[in-house]
């Protein structure tokens, strides 16, 4: 099976602070970085480094291009459908990081020009039974049209609502799994999950807006998954966060690695949950995804 990643690449330019500055106020940090990121490449090198065959679907501009693809590539992930823009720079991630937790600012430049007939060219290599992963980070038209032209082709479809955003009613019906935060799910439904009651209530609200299954990554409390199934709560594997930047990105490219190879989706969550728990114990995005081996090692303790 192959993995289809669409969606953005961004540099991310990140900084530690003791605390995230107030209004008006200038903070002394430490340890700048310049990383590959950008939740559709992250997403694209966590299936790439961890097993799946990945091809990656987006734009770089005329800023950074080199560095985004190259890291794709040293991944392992097919590049051939990630366009150049010469007259946009490609998108930026400003990440402030303070106690393990991060705050985000972005610039989407080249990722809002991802167009239609890029996906219809991309989508043309698959087949019915391969994946396709979007985030929000392009054009919500674009993503919608990605999410329809795929199930059109009988694949199996993930999306990953973030950043949060208003989505179009159709959006909903065309994912097989709808992967929020705790944030993003509260967004979509007014109700935080962060117990199986509380969840449950945030499923049905996103089961009743069409999507087919419900899987919510809740951090330290690990994830859960509602569907016609019934509720699925997998723990969080066991790590002290260093820089969380990555920690989402990694644990949809797991899962949706995990299930092309046959698993169901409780074992695909813990496999999330552990490769997962590799990236947060490091700095970075792309840098800090770990290989096979390493989340496997914490997967089969």
């Amino acid at each position: 099976m192959k993995i289809f990643v669409a969606g953005s690449l961004n540099m991310d330019l990140t900084i530690r602070a003791p605390y995230v500055p107030k209004k008006g106020e200038t903070v002394t940090g430490e340890g700048f970085l310049v990383t590959p990121g950008g939740k559709g490449a992250n997403q694209a090198v966590a299936c790439a480094k961890l097993g799946s065959r990945t091809l990656m679907v987006g734009c770089v501009g005329n800023q950074f291009g080199d560095g985004l693809i190259e890291s794709l590539k040293n991944c392992g992930a097919d590049v051939r459908f990630v366009e150049r823009k010469e007259d946009v720079s490609s998108g930026i991630a400003m990440i402030i990081v303070s106690d393990g937790d991060n705050r985000i600012i972005i610039d989407r430049g080249a990722n809002a020009k991802v167009s239609k007939e890029l996906i219809d060219r991309a989508l043309e290599e698959a087949e019915a039974g391969d994946y396709l992963v979007v985030q929000l980070e392009i054009e919500t038209e674009t993503v919608g049209y990605a999410l329809a032209k795929a199930k059109e082709k009988g694949m199996i479809t993930l999306l990953n609502p973030a950043p949060a955003a208003e989505l179009p009613a159709n959006i909903f019906s065309l994912c097989d799994y709808f992967l929020p935060n705790q944030s993003e799910a509260q967004f979509y439904t007014g109700i935080y999950p962060e117990n199986e009651e509380s969840a449950k209530r945030c499923a049905a609200a996103l089961k009743a807006k069409g999507v087919q299954k419900v899987i919510v990554t809740m951090g330290e409390h690990g994830s859960v998954c509602v569907s016609d199934q019934g509720f699925i709560g997998v723990p969080a594997a066991e790590a002290k966060p260093v820089d969380t930047t990555a920690a989402g990105d990694t644990f949809i490219g797991a899962f949706a690695t995990k299930l092309s190879e046959g698993a169901d989706d409780e074992e695909a969550m813990r496999f999330a949950n552990a490769a997962a728990a590799v990236t947060i114990t490091r700095r970075g995005a792309q840098t800090a995804i770990p290989t096979r081996a390493e989340a496997d090692a914490i997967f089969k303790r």
